[in-house]
């Protein structure tokens, strides 16, 4: 199958119409709680089990490929899947209707945050859901750390990481650039000095014909055009000072850094907009983050929530609830649009990228890296939320017991009784609002 842009696409299996594919598409955007692991299972069991639309290399070599990028690696995957099924507008459709159900629902969220926070059943439902985060971003690490820390040299690179984010602010872009780069030397160098072993890649093989090259190309200027058409025209309008101008650049930044998934966009959406801009506080972040949980969709849509509270608080020209829309709108746009344009670009090549010497290594190394991140985001996190000062005798830090209660029962239901997020976070949140309404 070719697509509009040139590039060719695997034929779809017969009898598989756009619109049955479509409503697949769909079906799996309602159904992905859970964060990342949880949607590709998902996706796996439906596409590759139960539909035997996509063999099952095909579906390992595209994970592989997502893992490489950045971006979310779920929404990427569905994107491929798609375009493995019918091409552009395959993809296109399947990106979409996996983003569309949560983005909805977060806008939603947005728009209640921001009106009815100050509540006492509001407060104590978010004082809930962001106790609740901590054992979930616990859990996630620990189930990430048995998949990325292979090595000691892994392990020591994570630590490392940690400790340049956390104590040093290190910026997250520094962090993923040298990772990736020290992960690639180190594999040239031992692959240079162990030429004899007959696991060393030879040539590689030319990455296609010509014309799929001048197709990735217009798909590079057309996705550079869509990415970049808000930010110039906040800028016409409002100056390079307008906040919509400002958070659309940054997120576009974390659009290009952020490897690793949601969880790693995190560690750097804290980093920049609480610690180095100030757009909001780490509450509130968490508050984000909780809410981004109990919806469907990429875990990344809490980019949309920060964008949101930004124009919200920050926007001029419109008034306060349509400023907030239109931030989280924009933060929305320059994550996704850049996602789409990775995956067009990569998709034709896909069982050509794992082969290319020293990417293997260079990701692993950057994975423990982003692992390193999201270990301190947590830290960070669990500072904000456990700890309360104290004035007595100057400012005391203080352990928080109604946020370590609420905290332990997450931890409890995650590890002991194995609960889902749905599950932890409900609970949570029921339990926030009881402190609340009783206390």
């Amino acid at each position: 199958m070719t697509t509009s842009g040139g590039t060719t696409a695997t034929d779809s299996p017969p009898g598989v119409s756009f619109s049955e594919a479509c409503r697949l598409w769909l079906r799996i955007g309602l159904l992905s709680f859970g964060g990342p692991a949880a949607q590709i299972a998902v996706m796996h069991r439906l596409v590759v089990e139960e539909k035997r639309w996509v063999d099952e290399q095909r579906f390992l070599n595209a994970l592989n490929c997502c893992m490489f990028l950045p971006g979310p690696e779920a929404q990427q995957l569905a994107t491929f899947l798609g375009w493995t099924l019918h091409g552009f507008l395959g993809g296109l459709a399947a990106g979409l209707l996996f983003i569309l159900p949560g983005s909805l629902c977060m806008l939603l969220l947005g728009v209640l945050y921001t009106e009815y926070r100050d509540i006492p059943a509001m407060s104590g439902l978010l004082f809930g859901l962001q106790c609740a985060v901590l054992p979930i971003l616990a859990d996630a690490v620990l189930r990430m750390s048995r998949r990325v820390l292979r090595t000691r040299m892994l392990g020591l690179l994570a630590g490392l990481s940690c400790l340049a984010t956390l104590l040093l602010q290190v910026p997250f872009p520094a962090v993923v650039f040298t990772a990736g780069l020290a992960g690639w030397l180190w594999s040239r160098t031992n692959a240079a000095a162990s030429t004899s072993r007959k696991d060393i890649p030879g040539p590689q093989p030319r990455l296609g014909a010509g014309h799929r090259w001048s197709a990735s190309l217009t798909v590079l200027v057309v996705g550079i055009v869509l990415w970049f058409s808000p930010l110039v025209a906040a800028w016409r309008l409002q100056g390079r000072e307008s906040v919509y101008f400002q958070s659309g650049l940054f997120f576009s930044k974390a659009a290009v850094v952020t490897f690793g998934g949601a969880y790693a966009v995190l560690g750097y959406v804290k980093q920049q907009a609480v610690d180095e801009y100030g757009w909001l506080e780490k509450t509130e972040m968490a508050d984000g983050l909780g809410l981004a949980e109990t919806t469907p969709g990429p875990l990344i849509l809490v980019v949309q929530f920060v964008g949101h509270i930004t124009g919200w608080r920050y926007g001029e020209g419109l008034p306060a609830a349509a400023a907030g829309i239109l931030g989280a709108l924009l933060a929305t746009w320059v994550t996704f649009v850049p996602s789409f344009t990775w995956i067009f670009l990569s998709a034709p090549w896909v069982d050509s990228l794992p082969r290319i010497q020293g990417a293997t290594t260079a990701l692993q190394w950057i994975s423990a890296a982003v692992l390193g991140v999201i270990i301190s985001l947590g830290l960070s996190l669990a500072d904000s939320t456990l700890i309360s000062d104290v004035p007595l005798m100057g400012t005391t830090r203080m352990l928080e017991p109604a946020a370590a209660a609420i905290t332990v029962l997450g931890a409890i239901l995650t590890w002991q009784l194995r609960a889902g997020i749905a599950w932890v976070l409900l609970c949570c949140a029921s339990a926030g609002l009881a402190l609340r309404l009783l206390i």
